[in-house]
């Protein structure tokens, strides 16, 4: 063993100071090191350095399988159950032993199970947003996963991508490169050819080819991962679920003390009463709380990947369906991103074919960047550009908003041409001021019918640029947006559109798509440092939508946004929508995102379109209330349990059930509640939020009429059929037992419990638990049997108060909740802001249709 770890050691030291020596060598001795060349390496040759060098990715430290299901018998809950399986053993209660064992040990199997599928269900769903990379394999561009790059591949890096391994740029223009996340340095750094780029880095600025040079744990950051822990975010939801358990479990132990103190004082043994309190204790602790959080959140994961709505983190579930502002991209959300070249505004002298010619010139197939693919689409003849050579490209970025080409012709002479947002190619040619008027008309008339336009210019040699002319592009509104949107806005979600376009188009386009057309100009906003006044913070509050917007105004909005007591949701896909991305309380990367908008993200969408999104918040209200009816269920039924021995024990000095009673009533009640992730549900048409008043006051009223009810019972077997102690214990088993789980019926809608049907696998589940119940109770499984006859009596019972259990709850809600004046938005909530005023309805009043649809994403707007 220690010469392998010696071995091991020596060869990771060995590839560490190969590698470190590659990122400082020539590039010619490095080339010749790793046996490449910048024309890459042959698909084969590729496969076999994967296999010696292992996939590029960092090895994520895995629990052991064993280990992580023994961990189900370690902490405060499970140290309670076998503290009462030892108490029991040293009574020689053996029945009580073995049964509490065996439940144990079920306990923790089904825990395991359900917690290692859920695991696998989000490891799936990451697998889907993996990276891919651009690489050069047998003289061709080829996308394959970034886990299988392999030293000495070339890979293309573009503006808003993630490095995805270390390497050394070739000959190229200089880029900007944002490794804040390797050095916490803010500022990006900028890199020339030649230079080492390290993995997990994002490119800001510029486009070059680049020799990779080390992969997975031999790069920088995979030096470094292993002293990393993840940072694990608590969502408002599960900071609510704790909140609950804290309060069970205070409840619990105030409760069993006072049960424990009584019980000595009249003289019970001791070790009978400590057993029995330690058990139900464990009943009215919510063992399955974390099983039961953890699967409702994967099962709802997957559902949401079935809209193609990608869940990288899963608080963003609950983030979501509180949203009640949904900031969106134009192009791509709410427009086709299909755009088309209408008839160019030339000035004197130029004709339209040459406009468009320079505009082709600028622009690159291989980027399959919309625009790019318009103005090439536009060119009358194809081969119009086989006279040119473009010697040299400078790419599109949102500072500069502008694309550059120096170009060749076939007799030699070098020319300049870009285009780009009509004022920066009017700010950088020589004849602006003679012909700014005539373009304002030209981009004002185009705006005015919904156009965007490029600004076209072109230089001689080293000469000054001359404007030539105006390129029309229009994009129409996707045929699903106005429905969309009015879907939305019937869902409580105030949608407001965010685009780089001029106003006049941001207006047309609103009006088109059934927004209002109260536009403001994001020019006019603050930065993300300034505080706005509280006129201009209504004003973005109230408006429609934004135009002219740079990434630093997206954040702005946003942060404005939620001052104002509003959980907003933002989309985007470029580099600088990042920040943006990671401030909203739910950040969406729309279709074609760039990698680092991907990583910024909570959502990721893979089908373009604002239908998605709406979809996407449907089905997170639907898990949302799926957890909430979870919660009154677990507090009513720990209520009912704990009042109901309490007061049996203080009043009557009489154990109703047995300790092994309340063990087998906690294990079937866990085991079926876990369907609940599944259940059928509709979601509220207005966004989400906990309302602890409601659902504490809710379950209270459901657990004290438990209380009632069960007492009830109890009197008739005493008083009236004079049932003996052993047997009333029976008949107070299958009572609790089968009330417990009728109340989840109860508890899974806001209206009569009819109003919503339940899926199937939550009958099937509860009816199952409850004939095994049911079978223990007749047949005496470590009770006193009771026969068919108690038990259809007990049944009888059950059902009748869970009809009236059922109209006191409706009572209930609209005492506690009339009409649902009492809801507010979480952040009104934690920061006293003004909420939206977004009115709920009830659980069954929703619509579960909507329209279908799908759309391109947001591409780089260069007006």
């Amino acid at each position: 063993m220690s010469s392998d770890n010696t071995t091991s050691g020596a060869a990771g030291s060995a590839a560490s100071r190969v590698t470190s020596d590659l990122k400082s060598l020539p590039m010619a001795d490095v080339e010749k090191q790793l046996g490449s060349s910048p024309d890459g390496l042959t698909q084969t040759e590729a496969a076999k350095r994967l296999a010696k060098y292992g996939p590029n990715e960092i090895a994520e430290h895995k629990t052991n399988a064993l280990l992580k299901f023994l961990s189900y018998f370690w902490g405060p809950i499970p140290w309670m159950i076998e503290i009462a399986v030892i108490l029991s053993g040293l009574v020689g209660h053996w029945p009580d032993f073995f049964i509490i064992l065996v439940l144990l040990v079920a306990n923790a199997l089904v825990g395991f199970f359900e917690e290692r599928q859920a695991g696998n269900a989000i490891a799936a769903l990451k697998d889907t947003l993996a990276i891919n990379a651009r690489v050069r394999r047998d003289g061709s561009w080829v996308t394959p996963a970034a886990r299988e790059l392999v030293p000495g591949d070339v890979i293309r890096l573009r503006l808003g991508d993630i490095v995805p391994a270390d390497a050394r740029l070739l000959e190229g223009d200089e880029i900007e490169v944002d490794q804040s996340a390797l050095t916490g340095e803010s500022l990006p750094v900028t890199c020339h050819a030649g230079d080492a780029v390290f993995s997990g880095s994002i490119v800001r600025r510029g486009e070059i080819g680049a020799l990779v040079y080390a992969t997975g744990a031999h790069t920088n950051f995979g030096k470094t991962a292993g002293l990393v822990q993840d940072a694990h975010t608590v969502s408002h939801f599960q900071k609510a679920v704790l909140r609950i358990g804290n309060y069970l479990i205070l409840l619990a132990l105030a409760l069993v003390t006072v049960i424990v103190v009584v019980s000595t004082l009249r003289g019970d043994p001791i070790l009978t009463t400590l057993q029995f309190a330690l058990v139900l204790t464990v009943a009215a602790i919510p063992v399955a709380m974390p099983t039961v959080l953890s699967v409702t959140m994967a099962v709802g994961a997957r559902l949401l990947a079935r809209e193609k709505a990608i869940v990288s983190k899963l608080v963003a579930i609950e983030e979501l369906a509180g949203v009640d502002i949904l900031c969106a991209d134009k192009t791509g959300t709410l427009t086709r991103n299909a755009l088309t070249l209408g008839d160019p505004f030339s000035l004197d002298g130029v004709s339209a074919a040459d406009i468009v010619l320079a505009g082709a010139l600028a622009s690159r197939a291989e980027n399959d960047d919309p625009i790019d693919l318009a103005v090439l689409g536009g060119l009358s003849e194809k081969t119009a550009m086989d006279a040119y050579t473009v010697t040299h490209y400078q790419p599109f970025d949102p500072v500069h908003k502008r694309t550059e080409a120096t170009v060749t012709d076939d007799r030699g002479a070098t020319f300049k041409v870009t285009k780009g947002a009509p004022q920066v190619i009017l700010a950088l040619a020589d004849n602006s001021a003679d012909i700014t008027s005539a373009v304002d008309t030209a981009v004002n008339d185009f705006a005015a019918r919904g156009f965007r336009s490029l600004g076209v210019a072109r230089a001689e040699g080293h000469g000054t640029w001359q404007f030539l002319g105006v390129l029309p592009l229009f994009d129409p509104p996707r045929e699903d947006a106005a429905s969309t949107i009015a879907t939305a806005k019937e869902m409580g979600v105030t949608v407001k559109m965010v685009t780089g376009d001029a106003i006049a188009i941001a207006k047309e386009t609103a009006a088109k798509v059934g927004l209002g057309t109260n536009i403001l100009d994001a020019s006019g906003l603050g930065d993300v440092k300034k505080k706005e006044t509280a006129a201009v913070g209504e004003s973005i509050e109230t408006a429609d939508g934004f135009a002219q917007v740079f990434p630093e105004h997206k954040y702005h909005i946003v942060d404005v946004l939620q001052k104002r007591g509003h959980i907003v949701g933002m989309t985007g896909d470029g580099v600088n929508d990042a920040p943006a991305l990671k401030k909203a309380d739910c950040g969406i990367a729309v279709s074609g995102a760039t990698d680092a908008a991907r990583a910024a993200a909570a959502i990721v969408l893979l089908t373009p379109g604002l239908s998605v999104i709406i979809k996407a918040i449907e089905e997170s209200r639907r898990i949302f209330q799926r957890m909430n009816s979870y919660a009154i269920y677990r507090i009513a039924e720990t209520l009912r349990v704990l009042l109901f021995m309490t007061v049996s024990i203080l009043v009557f000095n009489f154990y109703p059930v047995t300790a092994i009673m309340i063990v087998m009533l906690a294990i079937l009640n866990d085991g079926a509640i876990l369907s609940i992730a599944y259940d059928n549900v509709k979601y509220r048409k207005a966004p989400e939020a906990w309302n602890m008043r409601l659902v504490l006051g809710i379950s209270t009223v459901l657990g004290v009429a438990g209380v009632i009810s069960a007492f009830g019972l109890f009197y008739l077997a005493e008083n009236v059929f004079h049932l003996d102690r052993d047997h009333i214990q029976t008949l107070m088993y299958l009572k609790l037992s089968v009330a417990g789980h009728l109340t989840i019926f109860l508890t899974r809608t806001r209206g009569p419990f009819w109003s919503i049907r339940p899926a199937r696998i939550l009958w099937v589940a509860v009816l199952g638990t409850q004939a095994v119940a049911t079978l223990i109770a007749v047949y005496g499984l470590f009770m006193t049997p009771l026969g068919w006859g108690w038990a259809a009596f007990v049944w009888g019972y059950a059902i009748a108060w869970a009809l009236v259990n059922d109209r006191i709850k409706l009572l209930a809600y609209r005492i506690l909740d009339p009409a649902g004046k009492n809801r507010r938005t979480r952040r009104s909530l934690t920061n006293s802001a003004a909420p939206s005023s977004a009115a709920p309805e009830p659980h069954g009043a929703a619509v579960d249709s909507h329209p279908e649809g799908a759309a391109a994403p947001e591409t780089e707007g260069l007006s």
